[in-house]
């Protein structure tokens, strides 16, 4: 399934891309936005794809340098956590990024082909991680975590109402038998969720699968030390640009970019964050909930 990737004109062009210019696209995924940078900033530019994939970031690498063959000696690819990109560049003595990108949504991929439990419209094991080698799979936190526990994660992470319930719902469901697909996983929530919710139009499983995909990922807490380091990472006049997906992520965007603004380290280029039009969304209807900051550094 091929990689839609959202907002791409307005993040290309919130980037502010000129030839020879060194951009770091830290969420790799399918290289939807690596493409038109790379067209963007060649052939002198310096482009640094980052993934805490290995799978898929070996697959785009492949697809990209035989696309790009011209500029294979300009293309840098790293198995890493965004929120290390200061360090790297720094070990790796990369140049000093004048734009980095990063796009908080899985990829078509994680749902299609990874067979990692991404989703509860396909019968998968509950692992959800997107680095396997770290971590712990979301089967061991469901059969693991005692009921409260659970239910902070459901409500930290997915802003569930119904936290709770569902939490109790697992905790006695795993008495008979482990919970280890997503099938059993979204039977479970559906089954603590009142009849008249399950008749709307979000499936009732989603804010749990949601809450268990950030909790196992650590995407908050990456999200929060990477934007610590941002002043510090670009040079005078370098742009960066955040597409995210849902309101906890989209709030510590915005409350960091406004923090580093009243310190005058950076000016905000965009006042409201930028969403999707109509046209966009009828073709990909993920970009729906998709919205861009932009920031510039001073």
């Amino acid at each position: 399934m091929i990689h839609i990737p959202v907002l791409l004109q307005e993040t290309i062009e919130a980037l502010n891309l000129e030839k020879g210019k060194c951009i770091v696209d830290g969420t790799l995924n399918g290289g939807g936005h690596a493409r038109e940078i790379i067209k963007r900033i060649m052939p002198a530019g310096t482009f640094i794809g980052v993934d805490l994939d290995k799978v898929i970031l070996e697959k785009t690498e492949r697809e990209l340098l035989d696309e790009f063959p011209r500029y294979k000696n300009n293309l840098f690819f790293e198995h890493a956590n965004y929120k290390d990109i200061a360090d790297l560049i720094a070990r790796r003595n990369y140049p000093k990024p004048q734009g980095i990108v990063l796009d908080l949504g899985f990829s078509s991929f994680h749902i299609q082909e990874s067979g990692r439990g991404f989703s509860f419209q396909k019968d998968e094991i509950l692992d959800m991680r997107y680095d396997q080698s770290s971590g712990n799979p979301v089967y061991e936190i469901v059969n693991s975590f005692d009921e409260r526990a659970l239910a902070g994660i459901f409500w930290k992470y997915g802003e569930e109402r119904f936290s709770r319930q569902i939490a109790k719902a697992v905790t006695q469901a795993r008495r008979s038998q482990k919970i280890s697909t997503t099938r059993q996983l979204s039977e479970i929530v559906k089954s603590a969720i009142p009849g008249f919710y399950r008749k709307t139009k979000i499936d009732p499983a989603t804010k749990t699968f949601q809450a268990l995909r950030i909790f196992v990922n650590n995407e908050l807490e990456n999200l929060d030390a990477f934007l610590t380091t941002i002043p510090l990472v670009m040079g005078k006049g370098g742009r960066l640009a955040i597409i995210s997906f849902h309101s906890l992520e989209d709030r510590m965007v915005k409350n960091s970019f406004n923090e580093m603004k009243k310190k005058k380290l950076a000016q905000v280029m965009t006042k409201k964050p930028v969403v999707a039009d109509k046209k966009e969304i009828l073709g990909n209807p993920k970009s729906r909930s998709a919205k861009l900051r932009v920031l510039e550094i001073l």
